[in-house]
C-alpha cells in the first residue's frame, strides 16, 4: 500500500493553485456574458451558466474554511464502510440489503456550528449530521479539521430519487472520491454517465479501488493498471488512483493523506468552481465562436432597405405630386393674370395628399387625427419588397455569426416592423418639401405678364374709346403712329403676342424646374426615410451585434485562468 500512497501524495502537491480573485473575475465575466445575451439566446442553452453563477456565489459566500468531500459509488462498492473507517465511527448504516445508503450522511471534523450553513446549502438533514470530535483523539484528527465528508446514496439505485440526489450533490461538493470495487470497476454506468463527465474536474477528483483486500496481492497492480487505462479513456489522465480497504487501517493511509492535504490547501472549492467555469465556457463557446462581426450590414443591403422603405412610404407618389404642384403653382404665378384666378380654383396636388398646400397651408387638424398624410397605402408588392429587404439586412449582418445568433439578428431587424408605417407617414408629413418660397424668377415673369397685359388692356381701351367717339359723332382721337401701325393697335396686339411669347418661353422652364424640385424632394424624403430605417431596423441590429461582441469578449475573459 505504501507505493499507492506515494502516488497520491505526488498528485496532491497543490501545484495548480487557483487565485480567488482571478476566479471571481472569471465568474463576473460569465455574469457579463449572461447580461449581454439576455433575451437573445434560448434560455435552455444558458441554464448551466445561470446555475454556475448562482451556485458559485452561494459557495463563495459560505465558509471557505471547510472542504466538502463526497464519497460516490455504486451499490456494494463499500462507500459507507469507507465513510465509517475514515470517521472511525459507525455513522452510516452498512448492510447486505441494497441499496444500503438511501440518504446522505455527513461527518464534520471540527465544530459543527461552523459547517451548519454549508450543510443547509447542500441539503443534508440535521439528523444525518455528525461531528468527528472527541477528547480521546487529542491532536490525531487536527489535520482534518474543516473536512465535511458526505456519504452519498448509490448512484445506480433502483430508486430514482436516490439518483437525483446524487446528481444534485455532485454539482455542489468541492471534491469527489469515486469508490469502485474489484468486480464492477469497469461498469459502463459509472464511466459513461459520471467519470467521463468529470474530465474538466480532474483537480478535484480521486478514484479509489475499494475492497482491494478481496484481490490476491499480485492482482492489485494489474487491476489498478486496467482501471488507469479506463480513466485515461474517460479523460481523467493524472487523477489520483489508489487501492483502499476499510478493514485494514494501513489501507486507508493514502486516502487519508490525500484528504489531509486537500483540507490544508483550502483549494478544493476554488478548483471545483474553476472546473465548473471551464465546463460552462466550453459549452458557451459553441454559441459565440470566434467571429468578429462587422459594424452592421453592407451598403448594398442598406441601399436596398432604403429603396424598399421609400416605396412603402409612398415617396414616388409624393414626388410626382410635388412635380405637378410645382407646375400648378408656377403657372398660377407666371401665367396671364386673367387666368390666374381660374388656376387657383383647381386643387393643389399636394393638398390631396394632406401635405402642405399653397403658401404652406396645412391640412385640417381634425383630419390629422386619422392619419398624418393621405399617401396611398403600400401595395402587397411593396410590403413584400420591404420584408425581403429587412431579411437581407439581417442575413448580411449575421453572415459570419454562429448558428445561435442569426435568429436573434432577424428578430431584432423585425422587432419594430409594426411601428414602421406610422413612423414613415409622420416622416413624410413632417418633411419640408421646399415649395413654400416663391422663386424670384416667378415674380419677374409674373411682373412681365402684368405689364404686357396692362399694355393690351390700355390699347384695347384706347381703341374702344375711339370707336365710341366716332359712333357718337364726336371729334375723333388723333392716334399716334408707330411706323404704319397706330399705337393703340400696337399696344393691344403687342401685349397679346408678348403674353403668348412669355408663356411659351416659360413653359419648358417650368417643366425643367419642376423636375429639379421633384429630384430635390426625392433626395430629401429618401434621406429622411433612411433615418427611419436606421432607427427602426438598423439600430436594433447593431444593438444585437454589439451584444454579441460583448458576449464574445466576456467569454474570452471567463476562459482566462
Amino acid at each position: 500500500m505504501s507505493n499507492i500512497a506515494g502516488r497520491v501524495r505526488e498528485a496532491f502537491r497543490g501545484d495548480q493553485r487557483v487565485d480567488a480573485d482571478a476566479l471571481i473575475a472569471r465568474l463576473d465575466a460569465v455574469r457579463r456574458f449572461l447580461t449581454a445575451v439576455d433575451g437573445l439566446l434560448p434560455d435552455a442553452d444558458l441554464v448551466p451558466a445561470h446555475t454556475l453563477v448562482e451556485r458559485a456565489g452561494s459557495r463563495l459566500a459560505l465558509s471557505r474554511d471547510h472542504t466538502v468531500v463526497a464519497l460516490a459509488g455504486a451499490t456494494g462498492s463499500g462507500k459507507s464502510s469507507l465513510f465509517n473507517a475514515l470517521a472511525q465511527l459507525e455513522l452510516s448504516p452498512v448492510g447486505v440489503r441494497r441499496p444500503t445508503t438511501g440518504v446522505t450522511h455527513a461527518c464534520v471534523w471540527g465544530p459543527l456550528e461552523g459547517a451548519n450553513h454549508l450543510l443547509d446549502w447542500t441539503g443534508v438533514l440535521p439528523r444525518h449530521r455528525f461531528v468527528r470530535e472527541s477528547a480521546l483523539d487529542a491532536d490525531d484528527e487536527t489535520a482534518l479539521h474543516g473536512l465535511v465528508l458526505l456519504d452519498l446514496p448509490d448512484f445506480d439505485s433502483v430508486q430514482r430519487s436516490h439518483r437525483l440526489e446524487v446528481d444534485r450533490l455532485l454539482g455542489l461538493v468541492d471534491l469527489v472520491v469515486w469508490v469502485v470495487d474489484p468486480q464492477k470497476y469497469a461498469d459502463r454506468v459509472i464511466h459513461d454517465s459520471y467519470l467521463r463527465e468529470f474530465h474538466r474536474h480532474r483537480d478535484v477528483t480521486v478514484v479509489v479501488l475499494n475492497q482491494a483486500d478481496r484481490l490476491p496481492p499480485a492482482e492489485v497492480p494489474r487491476v489498478l493498471d486496467d482501471l488507469r487505462r479506463l480513466l485515461d479513456t474517460d479523460g481523467l489522465t493524472g487523477v489520483p488512483l489508489l487501492a483502499t480497504t476499510a478493514i485494514d487501517p494501513a489501507g486507508m493511509v493514502g486516502l487519508r493523506d490525500a484528504l489531509e492535504r486537500t483540507v490544508a490547501e483550502r483549494q478544493a472549492a476554488l478548483r471545483r468552481l474553476a472546473g465548473d467555469v471551464d465546463t460552462v465556457v466550453v459549452g458557451l463557446d459553441e454559441l459565440v465562436g470566434s467571429a468578429r462581426p462587422a459594424g452592421g450590414p453592407d451598403d448594398a443591403a442598406i441601399n436596398g432597405l432604403n429603396r424598399a422603405l421609400a416605396g412603402a412610404a409612398g415617396v414616388p407618389a409624393v414626388t410626382e405630386a410635388v412635380e405637378r404642384a410645382y407646375r400648378h403653382r408656377a403657372g398660377a404665378a407666371t401665367g396671364w393674370p386673367v387666368v390666374r384666378g381660374w388656376r387657383r380654383l383647381r386643387p393643389d396636388p399636394l393638398r390631396r395628399l394632406h401635405l402642405p398646400g399653397p403658401s404652406g397651408d396645412q391640412p385640417d387638424p381634425a383630419e390629422n387625427l386619422v392619419a398624418a398624410t393621405s399617401v396611398p397605402d403600400p401595395t402587397a408588392a411593396q410590403r413584400s419588397a420591404l420584408g425581403l429587404a429587412i431579411r437581407a439586412v439581417a442575413d448580411r449582418a449575421a453572415a459570419d455569426l454562429p448558428a445561435a445568433w442569426p435568429g436573434a439578428v432577424t428578430s431584432a431587424a423585425r422587432s419594430r416592423l409594426g411601428d414602421l408605417p406610422d413612423a414613415l407617414d409622420r416622416t413624410i408629413a413632417g418633411t419640408d418639401l421646399g415649395l413654400d418660397r416663391r422663386p424670384l424668377w416667378w415674380r419677374i415673369v409674373g411682373g412681365a405678364q402684368w405689364l404686357v397685359t396692362l399694355a393690351a388692356v390700355v390699347g384695347l381701351g384706347w381703341l374702344v374709346l375711339g370707336y365710341a367717339l366716332r359712333a357718337l359723332g364726336l371729334p375723333r382721337l388723333d392716334n399716334p403712329m408707330v411706323g404704319q401701325v397706330p399705337l393703340p393697335t400696337l399696344l393691344l396686339l403687342g401685349g397679346l403676342l408678348a403674353g403668348l411669347l412669355v408663356a411659351a418661353l416659360t413653359r419648358p422652364v417650368v417643366r425643367w424646374a419642376a423636375r429639379r424640385a421633384r429630384d430635390r424632394v426625392e433626395q430629401r424624403l429618401t434621406a429622411r426615410v433612411a433615418q427611419v430605417g436606421d432607427e427602426y431596423v438598423l439600430t436594433p441590429v447593431r444593438i444585437v451585434l454589439g451584444s454579441y461582441a460583448q458576449a464574445r469578449d466576456a467569454l474570452r475573459d471567463a476562459a482566462r485562468r
